[in-house]
């Protein structure tokens, strides 16, 4: 993979971005990734150059797994090559009234607990990864500066919220000279748009990189899901073991006409560039020109793996490009609604 700027940071990193959501994850007592396996997928994707690794304080069950078995993987390996991020803001310890949110207090318990799990001490990203109602924006951005500056943390991010909420922030921080967010995490991918077009073009204009988490769309726009019904853009066959087949919000995250517009137009590009779906629907991404963009790509086997990593091969064209982005439209020139 070749490397780009974050942003407007001096920071450089891998064209994609490794997510590491499943690992130490249960789905219905299933356990998702362990140990051995999220290891085996973290030297795939730095045998492929990749360097951008995205974790959370609550990925994994218990909370923290992720970021121990990202932690317990770096200890034989250079750590000042890797651009580690983790996130706060859910529930971490339910028995704490403290334990959530942007508090002050939060903050700073977690970034010590994150920092102790991957074994590191300095994070090159920290999101929230949520808007926190009941906390003061400037308490949490006063607290986020001073991880900063104590050396704890390189740069802030801001994961999903609201358009007006992420440029209050952006001003917040202006206003009163604290650190600003330099990257976004919003869900964002090629059949999804409208809802996250506002907090894009604050991206754009402030010049933030984004990192879209659930670029394929949970699997959907990998084109291993076929249509049951004309009439009915829910109705949808999926492989055993899928994730339409046992997550409820896949539905509603993913299913809808523009969805399926956009997904036929995607596996026409495909067969023309000898390229996967998901391999296109990486590299629409990818080819953002309004700013920088690294998808967050998410495996449960190093050959998933190795198919997303290797969108960072294809090339498409202008006009390509545009066909994609011009299926969320119907025949009248109206966006499909979700």
């Amino acid at each position: 993979m070749n490397y780009r700027q974050l942003g407007a940071t001096g920071t450089r990193v891998s064209e994609l971005c490794f997510g590491t959501w499943r690992f130490g994850r249960r789905t219905n007592d299933v356990l998702e990734t362990d140990e051995d396996d999220a290891h085996e997928l973290l030297d795939a994707f730095a045998d492929h150059g990749g360097n951008f690794i995205d974790s959370a304080n609550i990925y994994g069950d218990p909370n923290g797994t992720s970021e121990s078995y990202i932690g317990s993987w770096l200890q034989n390996r250079d750590r000042e090559k890797y651009v580690l991020t983790s996130k706060v803001y859910f529930e971490y310890d339910e028995d704490n009234p403290n334990g959530s949110g942007l508090s002050r207090t939060h903050i700073r318990n977690q970034i010590d607990k994150t920092l102790d799990n991957l074994g590191t001490d300095y994070l090159d990203l920290y999101y929230i990864h949520r808007w926190d109602e009941d906390t003061p924006i400037e308490e949490t951005l006063s607290a986020l500066t001073g991880l900063v500056e104590d050396g704890r943390v390189n740069y802030l991010g801001a994961s999903t919220m609201a358009a007006w909420q992420l440029t209050k922030a952006l001003w917040k921080a202006d206003l009163n000279d604290y650190q600003r967010f330099d990257v976004v995490q919003p869900l964002f991918h090629a059949g999804y748009y409208k809802d996250v077009e506002d907090y894009l073009s604050v991206a754009a204009d402030q010049d933030l990189a984004v990192c879209p988490y659930s670029p394929l769309a949970g699997g959907f726009l990998t084109g291993k899901y076929t249509r049951a019904d004309p009439d009915d853009p829910t109705a949808v066959e999926a492989p055993d073991g899928s994730r339409a087949s046992f997550d409820d919000r896949f539905e509603r995250f993913y299913l809808s006409e523009r969805g399926w517009k956009v997904l036929d137009e995607i596996r026409a590009v495909a067969d023309e560039v000898d390229a996967t779906p998901a391999q296109v629907s990486l590299r629409w991404l990818m080819d953002q020109d309004a700013f920088t963009c690294v998808p967050i790509i998410g495996a449960r086997t190093v050959d998933q793996l190795e198919e997303n990593v290797a969108a960072a091969e294809v090339s498409i064209t202008d006009d390509q490009h545009d066909r994609i982005t011009d299926a969320r439209f119907n025949e009248d020139g109206v966006r499909w609604g979700h």
